[in-house]
């Protein structure tokens, strides 16, 4: 018998992050996207767009993927969006529920310079994620066609510290749409054929 999945809905201000950052050009364009939306039918988009999230101690609500949407929307007003649970850790002690993120790949606590940090790190609230350019010129470079959409956890985070490893900050900040041109010509290169979703030159 096929389960549907149980949905719930929770306080956009009630969401825990599982990363530090998002890219806040993604969020814009999620935002001109919401607002397109939203004349026309602002329950079916959030009904098309739920977000998995882990229930943590005390019951709380762990976003595991959609942190850009989440984001947007809260900069938008909405109130609350709807949830599905992927899985119930509210059990566990605290450092075990970070420890169990961590090894099931639904974590991801590096900062705005690509620097792993401690899980006390990571914001209790949606609203004070902080802004990763790289994070955002890697979402670009995907949609010009720079790397194919790929199921590995937080690939554009692996594209986004290889591009920070090529590109100056300065450069991205002042040039975004020049810069694109060279992270494509990065992306087609050998350098990038071990991430996810790398559709570089093939060999005959």
């Amino acid at each position: 018998m096929v389960r549907e999945p149980i949905l719930k809905p929770v306080p956009l201000n009630e969401l825990h992050p599982t990363q530090i950052t998002v890219g806040m050009r993604e969020v814009a364009a999620k935002r001109r996207h919401w607002r397109a939306r939203k004349s026309d039918n602002a329950a079916g988009f959030l009904g098309e767009h739920m977000v998995p999230v882990v229930l943590g101690p005390q019951n709380q609500h762990y976003l595991i993927d959609r942190h850009h949407l989440a984001r947007a929307l809260f900069d938008e007003g909405v109130k609350q969006v709807l949830t599905t649970t992927v899985s119930d850790l509210s059990r566990l002690d605290r450092d075990a529920f970070w420890l169990v993120l961590d090894y099931r790949g639904w974590l991801h606590p590096f900062d705005d310079k690509g620097r792993r940090c401690g899980y006390s790190n990571i914001p209790e609230v949606i609203k004070d994620l902080t802004d990763d350019p790289f994070r955002s010129l890697a979402g670009e470079l995907r949609r010009a066609g720079g790397f194919a959409k790929d199921s590995t956890p937080f690939s554009e985070f692996l594209w986004a510290d290889f591009l920070r490893r090529r590109l100056g900050k300065a450069t991205v900040d002042a040039h975004f749409d020049h810069t694109i041109k060279e992270a494509l010509r990065l992306a087609r290169s050998r350098e990038a054929d071990y991430l996810p979703g790398w559709c570089g030159p093939v060999d005959d």
